[in-house]
């Protein structure tokens, strides 16, 4: 049977995994990059054909399938599989070369992981963002290293003059099982390179019950050793001959620029060599620098000591009088009036008015800032037309076109090396910081660094936006609802593309408001006016973090307001199993997938539900202080629910004994990383929830470092993280991971407090709210 044309094929595995909070990770030894390039000659890329349909033809460039582009094996056996997206901890320099290994059925032992450079066409998109690189490239993969497999099986049968059919690849072997014949990889691979790349409709892909390693979670990442030992190189490793150091005074308030400058201070500083002004973009301008005063030294240390005596004076622009108050205040009456009406079935002013009771709950969540442990960084070597970039980005083909656009080159005459991300969040989905080195390398005719410092990065960075939701939900007699108006108001990522952006965009309207998945008559979601002052950006989880924490805390209150259990209520919310229909929303966002392909599947988030409820103990008793909380979102087309456990003493003091999360993401590849994940997400959200907050004065960020934009810490954590993953029905396509833990978190916290209190959070973070 041609399981390519059979999704029917894809299936997922039979049982649920369950992980707890200690680490089980094994090091795989002797890895290395092969030397030999077999099967790397160079042909034409074509498109990908798949057996489910996803947005990857939809994103820049698409995607390629080509075994001579993504893999080479040496004469010694040795397997090079290219890995063209950008680690960052999600452990996907793995999990898609496995993909192709266990499709060739290559040994692990014997397979090496190469990164790819950026070059979109070549490779096909190269994003690493949107949760998008399992569910683009499951089945490209899968047919990469099949069509491999394919040629080497061609090879051996040639070569024994015998059927192609009558021989199979086994464990980095191809064997005549009539004959027990048999030759391995490395004395195939210079005929095998010699065959034709056989079309992907006629592949035979192997039956997921022979998988040997997809689903299995067996093997770690290939980068752990040196991570762990300090060997992995990230950008603030690299190191090039005459390379300067240099750090940059940019602008304290977005839109501004320098007025005036005098860097002979700067320059009495030992290892300062040279002071001068970056050029710097008019804002709203992408990802372009924003400009300032650049002090090169010998040495990253001396440019920071010759940047603290620089005496700069800024022109703050439009945005100087931002205040972080007063805009909440904005934010809370643009709230409480009419807005844009993005979503509307039945009719809510009337159903509103002739409920029995109504719940006003408003939500507000401030700007957060990415805080990567691995601030940006960039290396830049710039000789004439041609340019040079080793830098740790989420984009590396995104990467190459802006350097060619910012310095007017060919963008063949662009390479970008892409390092290890200590970190990424969508922060380095944006190349702010190579395009700053790229400019300095070109003006100084050498290799740079730029180094963002810890504050940098806080202050002069693309932050997530803030917001104020506001849910009115009407109930009959009987505590039904009958009625949800939900308004949305926050500055859009848009805001950065162009200027004079007020209301969100459908990408942002798509995360948990205008697709909220509850079964009630009368809906209308609106989404009023907001101006962005400062720079907006991608985060992990992007606006559904706000849209959960307004959406599941309400059916927390209404819970509370009808006397009843936090479950039943959000399931009877959830209501029946369907597919549910938007067909009043315009431009309905499916984070860039076919609904066909991911519909909302109202039976899969009742599942999740359900699932964690079962495993998480829900309804259990717990100790005076504690208290348990439930929430659940669809994002990035995943399912997810989590129960947080808080106990709260006497003082105020939160502690979180334990959190279970179930999540449903489709047909899964490796769930050792899908539970570190979840685990991550966990820290995430806590830390968020509990500290998370970037204030303005004056158009000024006021926190700058970990002491004042704090992350949680080891005696803060969740003592025990529990992890199951639904397995994959039969026709269930891959769907995202890296980002849909975070959204649910913050209001199981939420509704876990009040059912240990009977405070009721509605601003996050929590910070001191407890100790009242």
């Amino acid at each position: 049977m041609n399981i390519a044309t059979n999704p029917k094929k894809l299936r997922g595995f039979e049982r649920y995994v369950k992980v707890d909070n200690v680490s089980r990770r094994s090091i795989l030894k002797g890895l290395g990059l092969a030397g030999g390039f077999v099967l790397a000659a160079p042909v034409m890329s074509r498109p990908a054909f798949a057996a489910y349909q996803t947005g990857a033809d939809k994103m820049p460039h698409g995607t390629v399938v080509d075994p001579r582009v993504f893999v080479s094996i040496a004469p010694d056996g040795i397997v090079t599989i290219v890995a063209h997206r950008a680690e960052m901890g999600t452990g996907v320099r793995t999990s898609l070369p496995m993909i192709v290994a266990e499709e060739m059925d290559a040994d692990w032992s014997r397979v090496r992981v190469q990164q790819a450079h950026g070059d979109e066409v070549k490779f096909g998109n190269q994003d690493t963002d949107g949760s998008r690189s399992t569910r683009h490239y499951l089945m490209p993969m899968r047919q990469i290293g099949a069509s491999a497999r394919t040629m080497l099986e061609a090879a051996a049968a040639k070569r024994w003059g015998v059927p192609a059919a009558e021989v199979r690849a086994v464990n980095h072997e191809v064997v005549h099982s009539a004959t027990s014949r048999r030759l391995g990889f490395g004395e195939l691979a210079a005929d095998a390179a010699k065959e034709s790349v056989p079309s992907v409709e006629g592949l035979k892909l192997k039956d997921p019950k022979d998988f040997r390693y997809l689903g299995k979670g067996q093997i770690s990442m290939v980068d752990l050793r040196d991570i762990t030992v300090g060997a992995a190189r990230y950008g603030a490793d690299v190191r090039l001959p005459g390379m300067k150091y240099a750090v940059i005074a940019r602008p304290p308030v977005t839109g501004g620029k320098v007025a005036s400058f005098d860097g002979a201070d700067a320059m009495k500083v030992s290892g300062v060599e040279k002071v001068i002004e970056v050029k710097g973009w008019p804002w709203p301008s992408k990802f372009q620098p924003l400009g300032g005063v650049a002090v090169i030294g010998r040495n990253t240390g001396a440019a920071i000591k010759g940047r603290d005596a620089l005496k700069v004076v800024w022109d703050d622009g439009p945005n100087g009088k931002y205040d972080s108050v007063a805009y909440r205040t904005e934010l809370e009456e643009a709230a409480r009036k009419p807005g844009l009406v993005v979503r509307k079935e039945g009719d809510v002013e009337a159903a509103l008015k002739a409920a029995d009771k109504v719940i006003i709950g408003e939500y507000y969540l401030p700007h957060l800032a990415h805080v990567a442990m691995e601030p940006p960084v960039a290396v830049a070597d710039v000789k004439g037309d041609r340019a040079e970039i080793w830098a740790p980005v989420q984009s590396a083909g995104g990467t190459r076109e802006d350097v060619a656009k910012t310095l007017g080159i060919p963008e063949a005459n662009v390479t970008v090396n892409v390092t290890l991300l200590g970190g990424g969040f969508g922060r380095k989905s944006k190349c702010d910081y190579a395009l700053e080195a790229a400019l300095l390398s070109k003006e100084l005719g050498a290799p740079v660094k730029v180094q963002w410092t810890r504050e940098d990065d806080i202050r002069n960075g693309f932050l997530h936006t803030v917001s104020v939701e506001r849910i009115e939900a009407g109930l009959d007699k009987s505590g039904k609802v009958t009625a949800w108006r939900h308004r949305s108001v926050a500055p859009s990522i848009a805001s950065t593309f162009a200027a004079g952006t007020k209301n969100q965009a459908p990408f942002e309207l798509g995360m948990g408001l205008v697709d909220m998945p509850f079964e009630i008559a009368n809906v209308q979601c609106e989404n009023p006016e907001a101006a962005a002052h400062t720079r907006i950006g991608w985060f992990r989880s992007v606006s559904n973090i706000p849209r959960a924490f307004a959406v599941q805390s309400m059916v927390g209150e209404i819970a509370h307001a009808t006397g009843r259990d936090q479950k039943t209520t959000l399931l009877e919310l959830i209501g029946t199993p369907r597919i549910v229909k938007l067909d009043s929303v315009k431009d309905l966002w499916n984070y860039g997938e076919p609904y066909d392909s991911y519909p909302i599947d109202t039976a899969r988030l009742r599942k999740v539900v359900e699932l964690v409820a079962e495993k998480g103990g829900w309804g259990r008793t717990v100790p005076k202080g504690h208290g348990l909380g439930i929430a659940a979102h669809r994002s990035f087309v995943s399912y997810i629910a989590t129960i947080v456990e808080v106990a709260v003493d006497d003082k105020g003091k939160l502690t979180v004994p334990r959190v279970d999360t179930a999540i449903d993401c489709g047909t899964y590849v490796n769930p050792e990383r899908i539970q570190s994940q979840i685990e991550g997400t966990a820290i995430m959200g806590l830390s968020l929830a509990k500290h998370g907050a970037i204030t303005f004065k004056d158009g000024k960020v006021q926190q700058g470092n970990y002491d004042d934009f704090p992350v949680i810490r080891i005696d803060e954590a969740p003592a025990v993280t529990n992890v199951y993953i639904v397995p994959a029905g039969p026709d269930t396509p891959p769907s995202g991971v890296g980002e849909p833990g975070v959204p649910p978190f913050a209001p199981a916290l939420i509704n876990a407090i009040f059912a240990a209190t009977g405070k009721r959070i509605r601003a996050l973070p929590i910070g001191k709210q407890l100790e009242a």
